[in-house]
């Protein structure tokens, strides 16, 4: 099995570990500078980054300052004007420290930008192509009905899209559309947030297609060198592997919170993308963290509830979360109180 994948049109050929930079903003300057010339020097070549991701893209200019030719630099702009778009365009250049950006992607927009639309936005990334600012074009979302509009049509190279062993058919149709099309797919939430804990598994599993780049998100070294271990030694799909693989999609898909947030702020302060999925993450990865007394009041704070149902018009998955919220917090309860056991 090829350990390399070119991201279609782009011509982007890169390592299957692709970097996603949005958890290295939680770690100091120099720990991040020292993780991301540590992953480059084992392999990695692209990172994935955004300008809304406070000091990730700044973190990524020192450690790669002088070494542009070497990696591929993917950003997004949560720009929603072409006004908003410059500044965030110039911002990111100046961060990054280059004067070029590889992909350049709408960051979650809530329609597909085209030419014509009255938007002037697809206008601003075509004269930011032909200035030599940006090279490719792309978008991410979470929306499978945007996707689907911006694949079909034939302006984007690239989707970004959650994409793991945990996805429903249809969004593993996504993917077959963009292969079709010779889109370049780049997979976030290749670990579901947390919720997929084998890490060996998920790779394998995307691996399966050849065109889908997984970027890791990666805060500290010990995540690194596991996945560090996978440029020489790939995981195989194995039948322990697929066991695995059977048993987590038995008991996760289908109703479950994503984490991908789309749904906040919430007019309550609930934080609802971890609050609704905290019996997951819990039992899947037991942390003490999930236990402080900071976590404990942000769970409480799903008491004051206001049943307006503002999330559940906004998830793109049509959960009912406001029960989904009520479910979690009983359970939470009855591990505080020791009625319930987790690793």
């Amino acid at each position: 099995m090829s350990t390399m994948i070119t991201l279609g049109s782009t011509g982007i050929t890169t390592n299957r570990n692709g970097f996603g930079a949005l958890p290295i903003q939680r770690a100091d300057m120099a720990t991040a500078v020292h993780i991301l010339r540590k992953a480059f020097d084992g392999g990695f070549t692209f990172f994935d980054t955004s300008r809304v991701y406070s000091d990730s893209e700044e973190k990524l200019g020192n450690a790669f300052s002088g070494m542009r030719d070497k990696i591929f630099i993917a950003t997004k702009t949560f720009a929603r004007t072409p006004e908003q778009f410059w500044p965030s365009l110039e911002t990111s250049l100046a961060t990054l420290k280059t004067h070029y950006i590889d992909i350049y992607q709408f960051h979650m927009p809530d329609q597909c930008y085209k030419p014509g639309d009255g938007t002037g936005m697809y206008e601003c990334m075509l004269e930011a192509k032909k200035q030599g600012k940006i090279r490719h074009i792309g978008l991410t979302n979470h929306k499978i009905g945007i996707a689907q509009e911006c694949i079909a049509s034939g302006l984007y190279e690239t989707l970004q899209y959650p994409f793991n062993y945990l996805s429903l058919e249809k969004e593993i149709d996504l993917v077959r559309q963009c292969k079709a099309a010779n889109m370049g797919f780049i997979a976030m939430k290749a670990l579901s947030g947390g919720l997929i804990t084998d890490s060996a598994a998920a790779y394998a599993f995307i691996a399966q297609y050849d065109h889908v780049l997984p970027i890791w998100g990666i805060q500290r070294e010990s995540e690194l060198g596991e996945f560090l271990s996978y440029m020489q030694n790939p995981p195989q799909m194995t039948l322990e592997r697929k066991a695995v693989i059977e048993k987590d999609r038995r008991e996760l898909i289908g109703e479950f919170c994503r984490g991908c947030g789309y749904c906040m702020p919430c007019p309550a302060g609930i934080e609802i993308n971890n609050c609704a999925r905290m019996s997951l993450l819990i039992r899947r990865s037991p942390s003490a963290n999930h236990l402080t007394q900071s976590a404990q009041e942000k769970m409480m704070k799903i008491e004051d509830c206001l049943e307006c149902g503002e999330c559940m018009t906004k998830c793109p998955y049509g959960l009912n979360t406001p029960e989904l919220l009520k479910k979690n917090l009983v359970d939470y309860k009855r591990i505080l109180a020791g009625e319930v056991k987790i690793n």
